[in-house]
């Protein structure tokens, strides 16, 4: 199984919201022909009940999220080449989280300045913006460091099809195998 394992990847697509992981997952998923989740759908009802009820999330409530999250990201790994999983990941501690045990999982990071995410907001049709949270979301956001040498950065401020080709060349120079020339 590690064998298998070893050769399939998952990456994180990571960033405030706004930040467009959800449309730029779609077209590479669409693209390249990986496999997707939307990691909000693993949210338990407790936590769906407390968002709906207007109240924030915090550290502990993320916790078993979390952990589901890195047990799909196991199983998709399992049975596919390449899988993406939409997760804002936006602290450190949450990403560590993510790795533990997924040898072969990767973060994209979604990254653009407030004012680019706040006009793109602000241009969604049947959106209801909410200032604040864009705020918070900024706030909440440790940036990956070199520390983190899984995390590939990418500029959102090209149009979605540029960004959408630029995620799909990190994700194929990730995923290249290393033959025995280039490792030399």
């Amino acid at each position: 199984m590690k064998d298998t394992q070893s050769l399939h990847h998952v990456f994180i697509l990571m960033g405030v919201s706004g930040s467009g992981k959800s449309a730029v997952a779609n077209g590479v998923a669409q693209r390249i022909g990986a496999a997707f989740l939307d990691g909000d759908f693993l949210h338990p009802r407790a936590n769906i009940t407390k968002m709906a009820s207007g109240h924030a999330l915090n550290d502990e409530d993320r916790k078993p999220w979390l952990h589901a999250l890195n047990d799909a990201a196991f199983a998709m790994q399992r049975t596919n080449k390449v899988s993406l999983i939409v997760c804002s990941a936006l602290k450190k501690q949450y990403r560590d989280m993510l790795r533990e045990g997924n040898h072969c999982l990767h973060f994209l990071y979604l990254k653009g300045d407030y004012a680019l995410i706040e006009s793109r907001l602000k241009e969604r049709k049947g959106h209801f913006f909410k200032p604040q949270m864009l705020i918070t979301q900024f706030e909440t956001l440790e940036e990956p460091t070199n520390n983190e040498p899984d995390v590939y950065e990418i500029d959102i401020s090209p149009s979605l099809d540029n960004v959408i080709e630029n995620v799909i060349n990190t994700i194929e120079s990730v995923t290249k195998p290393i033959t025995e020339e280039s490792a030399v």
